[in-house]
């Protein structure tokens, strides 16, 4: 019989071995006793499974359950079930189950090395919750990794969510808890419960590596099924491509629409209008603001606790593979936001998961983030990097994105950032930079490229950190493309400006092409910039209603000439007048107004524009794909520039920041088209301009000097407008 100490250690859900307790074991006299820990049932039988035969009834050990009983003559295993009584009336007078107990260890010793060091390629088919078929009998395999706890137990719907009935096994040193529960399946609501090192019992944990989680406030963790791998289509892969126009559409999903009674689209009410508006209006891509899990709303998902499980918050996830195929469908690329800087401390996620800093580092001067009431990830301890590159693998390979936008890079790449001498402390090299984090990106960007081949990676990087989308066999990150926060800050600042101040302030929308090769840079005008008091786009433009409508058409056509794939945050392609707010939907309504409809059409016509004309995508992050025609009239407020393609296609940009329109302008070209035709005027009629411009005449090119050159084509310049002109 089990020692009354080991009986108080089940029932006190405090045994630190209970496989070595429970279920089917013989003594020194090699009889089989059987042992289960059933809180609640009234009488327990063993039967033989083939046969479904009584072996013999169980005695109760003790009140809360623990029932015990020698099994006769035999001497030999044999596989059974458990009958069991309820004391519950309202339960079924019995009930066969397969024993936890009676499976042996789960995880192989080499998924555990490679767990333990780090190098384990699908961790998230090892840990977690996944349904399996174990000797015949159907159930769910949880494995959690917590090396500090002395106790783990899952608890949930297969268990009335009691810390008894399913203590786990500490698996080698890799510090994994595992067991198979029979019975349990896809769509069970699970936790953790654990004690601490110090014998502490912890809040209950939700799964870090859970594929679905309960709709806010619950917490739960859910049993969801593992979805297949994808394989990227060719034409999705080349559509990612530097040399391919990229131009994003990024949305926050709860607030593009609403569904009926205001509440949250689901992803296939999503499916229904977001792929064909998106194609509509000429962009190549969407970008989702983060979808995983999160607890607050107010975040936009930006403070994530799931990084393998889609939100509740829109349905199932295979409403969310639905949406995907959609897009695709309609050539519509999906990117999603990603957050591996930064996680919040909530009880029931990864903060002080097994009573230590298990997951973030634990001096407060690395693991917590000052701007953000956040905790930050331990980027050099293996486990974790293991979890963080998993995740990236996960979204690319298993939901099969096109890709992943990494956010807050910045915060990851320094460890001084936002923080005030003595508030951080140097690396091994006595330098500000985190070399783990470093190291972590390289390897993130690396394993994402093999697993997931043509699925990209785009930075949200705002420092100059050399080689953020340079390979990383040339010493660089190995991002595919990095926000220029930099262009965005200047031109920004620009534009605010009085069109009559503008000259003072010249440089700001020049000064970018001084630098837009050294990587391959995104335009973003995100949701950063419509936030938080900052108002609209529109909202930032100087003038009278009129003027402040065509500076925003102007600026978008600038941003559309200018080198760089293209990012436009929802509500900015009509020109929204209020500041973003994420508890309500955009206000459509706007468009039954031709000026915001103007503006719509302009974006859409901008981008179908930017798709058609090579020269203005194919060499998006080469400098032979550039060169300026009027960089230096800083009175007029005149730019005027060329877009390249590999073959020498060409096409003019020019922009008059000021509202004096100019008649007679000569811009300065090179010898070669005789003519040239405007093919898009964001001064247009039919976008809510003034009208002015070329029309559809063909341009002659004159044999007169302008800006250092020997032929020059004499333009209408309208005011506040940019317009586009190819040979003819």
């Amino acid at each position: 019989m089990l020692s009354d100490a080991d009986v108080q250690a089940l029932v006190g859900a405090h045994h630190s071995d209970p496989f070595a307790a429970l279920g089917l074991h013989a003594d020194a006299h090699g009889k089989l006793w059987l042992r289960a820990l059933l809180p609640g049932a009234q009488q327990v039988q063993v039967l033989e499974a083939r046969s479904g035969k009584p072996v013999a009834g169980l005695a109760l050990r003790h009140p809360q359950g623990l029932f015990e009983g020698a099994l006769g003559r035999r001497r030999k295993r044999f596989d059974y079930r458990l009958e069991v009584r309820w004391l519950d009336a309202a339960a079924p007078a019995a009930n066969i189950y397969a024993d936890a107990y009676a499976f042996g260890a789960q995880l192989t010793d080499d998924d555990l090395t490679a767990l333990q060091e780090g190098k384990h390629p699908d961790p998230y088919t090892v840990l977690g919750a996944l349904c399996l078929e174990h000797q015949g009998v159907a159930g769910v395999r949880f494995a959690l990794w917590a090396p500090n706890a002395r106790r783990v137990s899952v608890v949930g719907d297969f268990n009335h969510w009691d810390a008894r009935r399913h203590p786990m096994r500490l698996r080698h040193g890799a510090g994994v808890w595992e067991i198979f529960v029979p019975h349990a399946g896809l769509g069970d609501h699970y936790k953790f419960e654990l004690l601490g090192p110090t014998g502490q019992l912890l809040p209950q944990k939700a799964d870090p590596y859970a594929r679905a989680a309960e709709l806010r406030p619950g917490t739960a963790s859910i049993v969801a099924p593992m979805p297949e791998k994808k394989v990227l289509p060719a034409e999705r892969a080349q559509a990612n491509a530097r040399s391919a126009p990229i131009s994003i559409y990024e949305v926050h999903a709860a607030s593009w629409r609403r569904g009926a009674d205001g509440r949250f689209a689901s992803w296939d009410e999503l499916a229904q209008t977001l792929p064909a508006y998106v194609a509509e209006q000429g962009f190549t891509h969407v970008e989702l603001l983060p979808v995983s899990e999160h607890p607050f709303d107010g975040s936009w998902g930006y403070q994530t606790l799931g990084l393998f499980a889609l939100s509740a918050r829109f349905g199932p996830p295979e409403g969310f593979e639905r949406l995907l195929q959609a897009c695709h469908a309609r050539g519509i690329g999906v990117l999603l936001d990603w957050v591996p800087a930064h996680f919040p401390a909530d009880a029931h996620g990864l903060a002080q998961f097994d009573g230590t800093a298990l997951y973030e580092y634990a001096d407060p001067r690395e693991g917590f983030h000052n701007d953000w009431n956040t905790l930050i990830y331990n980027f050099g301890r293996k486990e974790v990097r293991n979890f963080l590159a998993a995740s990236a693998h996960y979204w690319t390979r298993r939901l099969g994105v096109d890709g992943l936008r990494v956010d807050a890079v910045a915060s990851m790449l320094y460890r001084d950032y936002s923080r005030r001498p003595g508030q951080w402390i140097a690396n091994v090299d006595g330098g500000r930079e985190n070399l783990e984090a470093i190291s972590l990106l390289r390897r993130i960007n690396q394993e994402v490229a093999a697993v997931a081949p043509g699925a990209i990676m785009v930075a949200e990087e705002s420092t100059t950190f050399p080689g953020v989308s340079a390979p990383t066999g040339a010493g660089g990150l190995g991002f595919h493309y990095k926000w220029n926060m930099g262009w965005m800050n200047d031109t920004l600042q620009y534009m605010r400006e009085d069109p009559v101040h503008r000259r003072w302030h010249h440089a700001k929308m020049s000064f970018s092409i001084h630098y837009a090769f050294s990587e391959n840079f995104v335009l973003p005008l995100s949701h950063d910039e419509v936030v938080h008091g900052k108002g609209s786009l529109l909202g930032k433009m100087p003038g009278d209603d009129w003027q402040r409508f065509a500076n925003l058409r102007a600026y978008y056509g600038f941003m559309w000439g200018h080198p760089g794939k293209k990012l436009l945050f929802m509500g900015q392609e009509f020109a929204q007048p209020g500041e973003w707010d994420h508890d309500a939907q955009l206000p459509w309504a706007l468009l039954q107004d031709e000026r915001h409809a103007g503006v719509q059409r302009l974006v859409r016509d901008l981008n179908h524009l930017y798709r058609a004309q090579s020269a203005l995508h194919q060499l998006d992050c080469e400098a032979r794909g550039f060169e300026w025609l009027v960089a230096d009239d800083a009175q007029m407020s005149v730019f005027a520039w060329l877009r390249r393609d590999a073959q020498d296609a060409m096409l003019m940009v020019v922009s008059n920041l000021t509202p004096l329109p100019r008649q007679d302008y000569d811009v300065g070209v090179p010898h070669g088209p005789s003519q040239w035709r405007e093919v898009l005027n964001t001064d247009s009629a039919c976008y809510g301009g003034s009208n002015q411009g070329n029309g559809a005449a063909r341009l002659p090119t004159q044999a007169a000097p302008a800006h250092g050159r020997a032929h020059s084509l004499r333009l209408t310049l309208p005011p506040l407008a940019t317009i586009f002109l190819v040979p003819a």
